[in-house]
């Protein structure tokens, strides 16, 4: 099938890749000149794991093509996904602008022909049929610029909400092993399009274990669709708020939220993931969803008291680490803190809404000098938005003169480092490991006094 993907981030980028790797002709649209040299020469503008081969392998097919002509890529397309940002505004909500400005610049292109236009972009509860009165707006006025004479362009089209549940760092992986399709419309015809496009990832053809059923498509209308996305995120997130919350009942009881966590995981109506005690939750979806769902709560009458709960335990649980702190070093003016990670999970380069910002904001406020070294920042020389912090370019040198050592991102590479000779070079040995993630016994056996979350 021929596809237009228009906005090259995160998920227009993994959208676009896959589906030309399962036999879509595919035309990636950016309004970012520079960003669309960069991916027509072969290099991805964001850190994922396989990404830049994949792509790589599909242009050289020609099946996937990178452009900033939206004229070009709306006649190619038949189904055109809008995958532009939707960033949090200060009040909470989502910044919609660019959906807007993507669809009317639709509207302006369409012309014979049917086609299925696609939200991709987590966008607020009840933006189909917002979308589609934009597109007709970009209609009406390309009419009124081509003579003004009344004469309708044939323009054929049907909205479709089919949200995205793609896990940073495991979103190749996420995108042809999938656990359900959602598709929201009240249009056959779209469906029928849309279950075509998708019919090699419902049959495993791509996925890693080609022996299981068939993936789940969920088909429903379009406000259940949008919705599905935001409370599958906002459970998520408040499941991780709810494990913290026990993790600070533990720490005061004597009990280890490791083990609790694993005699209730073991309940299937509860499961063991996204039961991890640490810092919380952040990056670019779990934080803005859940602000927006509150947010639309509040637009139609309803108080969102548990999100709004999940959302306090989060901004709260990232400084239990400052909290620890203090209980071991007590005065922390003056003091070398240094943090294993920056990113706001591993196997991404993503800073957005990164525990990190906040634990950096805080313990320069309280006057210790702040070091940090992370797999992906220290070697990209990334320091966007990164102020009050010494970014190092091992974790040797990182725990060079440091009276603690903070665990804040768990990369898998953190469990292998050479605790033993980097303690030596520190002022004190305090280890606080904000994800649970390392091995107690070893780091005490290094010479380090641990400090976990909840235990």
């Amino acid at each position: 099938m021929r596809v237009c993907v228009i906005g090259t981030g995160y998920v227009g980028l993994v959208t676009g890749v896959c589906l030309s790797h399962t036999g879509h002709h595919v035309i990636c649209v950016d309004n970012n000149e520079e960003k669309v040299k960069l991916l027509k020469s072969g290099q991805s503008p964001i850190y994922e794991p396989g990404l830049s081969e994949l792509m790589q392998s599909t242009t050289q097919t020609g099946l996937l093509e990178f452009t900033s002509d939206l004229k070009a890529g709306v006649e190619h397309g038949d189904i055109l996904f809008i995958a532009v940002g939707t960033p949090p505004l200060p009040t909470g909500e989502s910044d919609t602008r660019y959906v807007e400005a993507v669809a009317k610049g639709i509207g302006a292109h369409l012309s014979k022909g049917y086609k299925v236009i696609v939200n991709k972009s987590t966008v607020p509860i009840g933006s189909g049929d917002w979308v589609r009165r934009i597109v007709l707006d970009g209609v009406e006025e390309r009419q009124k610029k081509e003579g003004g004479t009344g004469t309708e362009i044939e323009a054929e089209f049907d909205v479709v909400s089919n949200p995205e549940f793609l896990r940073e760092g495991s979103a190749i992986f996420d995108t042809f092993n999938p656990d359900r399709i959602v598709l929201g419309s009240n249009h056959q015809k779209a469906l029928d399009m849309m279950q075509k496009l998708y019919a090699p990832l419902v049959e495993r053809k791509y996925g890693d274990d080609q022996s299981l059923p068939p993936v789940p498509v969920v088909v429903t209308d379009l406000n259940s669709a949008e919705m599905i996305k935001y409370a599958a995120n906002s459970f998520l997130a408040t499941k991780i708020s709810f494990v913290n919350e026990i993790a600070n009942i533990c720490d005061r009881v004597g009990a280890d939220v490791t083990q609790v966590a694993k005699g209730i995981g073991l309940d299937s109506r509860i499961g063991n993931k996204f039961l991890q005690a640490g810092l919380g939750w952040g990056g670019s979806c779990f934080p803005k969803d859940v602000s927006a769902l509150v947010h639309t709560a509040d637009d139609y009458g309803h108080e969102a008291q548990l999100l709004k709960a999940a959302i306090e335990v989060n901004r709260r649980q990232r400084m239990i680490v400052v909290d620890k702190l203090q209980q071991s070093l007590k005065i922390l003016k003056g003091k070398t803190i240094g943090l294993l990670g920056l990113t706001f999970k591993p196997d991404t380069d993503d800073m957005r809404d990164a525990p990190s910002l906040d634990l950096i904001q805080e313990l320069n406020r309280l006057g210790a000098k702040v070091k940090a070294y992370d797999p992906i920042i220290s070697q990209s020389g990334m320091r966007d938005g990164l102020t009050g912090v010494l970014v190092e370019t091992d974790p040797e040198r990182l725990a060079d003169t440091c009276d603690a050592l903070v665990l804040v991102t768990d990369w898998e590479q953190f469990q292998k480092l050479d605790y033993g000779k980097m303690v030596k070079s520190m002022e004190h040995n305090l280890f606080v490991d904000g994800r649970n993630f390392c091995d107690r016994k070893k780091l005490e056996a290094a010479g380090f006094q641990y400090v976990g979350i909840g235990h």
